[in-house]
């Protein structure tokens, strides 16, 4: 309990702006830990001893050092991780800058989803230069904090890849300015990722359009042929919900990440408070148009999902309900045929006690006749025929009555079930 309290009271403060000065260029590289955090915790090892360093632990969630003129700061997050360094700018802005840890000796530790290259400038006249170098088709341009700054990107890459964001500083404190500039950096971030989201949606567009048609054709034949065919057309229906689901599977965290990114995008947009510039787009009003539909698109593609689950249940239903109908009549025509053979095996069984009554009495009575046979050397009255036809509807009687006590006490047996 205590851990997690002091884990709670410092998340408050995991992740504090960085103070920023004037005059300042950012580098920030975010990479997807593909490899997990094994190998983001290679390469940040790897750059620590490149250092002369100690090794952050393997738990560590932020690191920091110091690399020629500024500093790194390294932060993971859920699915991904970014390596931030900030350093003195150049005389100029866009100028190369000699000395970062991006070099050829940096490996990736996974993809790169975003870089971004922030520079930090005095008001200055040079700064309409600046402003030129942007692409004017799609340059975003506008005041934040109250008109203590200026901000201007174009979201487009330069050689390196690398999306370029001016800040202009009109007065900002180093807090100021490292708010800005933090909100900035996530809104390129977590911009790019809530779009990764979109490359999924159009990839499953095909196949949720093939699973719609295929549906379409199954409910088309159970109106002609589903008695006949449940079958085959549940056993179709079945390969079409697992294909479904694996895609709803698939789909479930990407589109849910993407749904949480747009909302930190728009947070951050909000945050900056951007004061829209005459003949310029705020950077807020740019991305709402195209991040917009990137999300519609993500959530078009979850609703059909939904509704084609919800379509396959009910034909499933709907082929499982004929089945069960035929099943029951199946059965209904099973239980006639087995009380018919009930029937004829209750007939054959009394034909077969007849008949066992007068083989036991014949044998009986051949018994008898052989005992009598001692009254001839009596000489009595009554002859030996005689007395074995007075015996013979004795037998009879004798025999019937004991077959009959049996097959009651049978009877009696199944009916109690012991």
């Amino acid at each position: 309990m205590a851990q997690g309290r002091a884990e709670a009271l410092g998340e408050i403060h995991a992740r504090p702006f960085a103070l920023v000065g004037q005059s300042r260029v950012i580098f920030q590289l975010a990479f997807l830990t593909e490899g997990g955090a094994v190998v983001d915790h290679a390469v940040l090892a790897g750059l620590a001893r490149a250092r002369g360093l100690a090794v952050p632990g393997r738990d560590s969630a932020h690191f920091s050092m110091a690399w020629g003129q500024g500093s790194l700061r390294w932060e993971r997050h859920t699915e991904f991780s970014t390596y931030f360094w900030d350093a003195p700018a150049p005389e100029r802005f866009g100028d190369s800058v000699e000395t970062h840890p991006f070099g050829d000796q940096f490996s990736p530790p996974g993809s790169m989803i975003s870089g971004i290259r922030l520079e930090v400038r005095p008001e200055s006249p040079e700064m309409q230069a600046a402003l030129d170098s942007f692409d004017p088709t799609s340059l975003c341009l506008s005041q934040v904090k109250g008109g203590q700054a200026m901000i201007a990107t174009d979201f487009r890459q330069d050689g390196d890849g690398l999306t370029r964001i001016l800040v202009i500083d009109k007065g900002m404190t180093d807090a100021g300015r490292g708010a800005v500039v933090q909100r900035l950096l996530d809104i390129e971030t977590y911009r790019t990722l809530a779009t990764m989201g979109l490359s999924l949606a159009r990839s499953l567009s095909p196949e949720m359009r093939r699973i719609e048609d295929s549906l379409t054709r199954i409910t088309q034949a159970m109106k002609s042929g589903a008695r006949e065919n449940a079958d085959t057309l549940l056993a179709d229906i079945t390969v079409l919900a697992a294909e479904l689901e694996a895609g709803a599977a698939l789909s479930l965290y990407r589109f849910g990440a993407s749904r949480a990114y747009y909302t930190i995008v728009r947070e951050r947009i909000a945050a900056l408070d951007e004061t829209q510039q005459p003949g310029f787009e705020t950077i807020g009003a740019f991305l709402d148009k195209r991040l917009a539909p990137a999300m519609r698109t993500c959530q078009s593609i979850e609703e059909r999902q939904e509704n084609l689950s919800r379509k396959l249940s009910r034909a499933t239903a709907l082929l499982r309900s004929w089945i069960d109908v035929e099943l029951e009549r199946q059965n209904s025509a099973l239980l006639s045929s087995m009380n018919r053979r009930v029937k004829l095996q209750l007939r054959m069984q009394q034909t077969v006690e007849g008949l066992s009554v007068a083989a036991i009495s014949y044998y009986i009575v051949g018994l008898f006749g052989y005992f009598v046979k001692a009254v001839d050397e009596l000489h009595l009255p009554v002859k030996t025929g005689t007395l074995t036809a007075l015996f013979v509807p004795l037998a009879i009687g004798f025999t019937w009555m004991v077959v009959r006590s049996i097959r009651k006490k049978h009877d009696i047996e199944d009916q109690t079930g012991e």
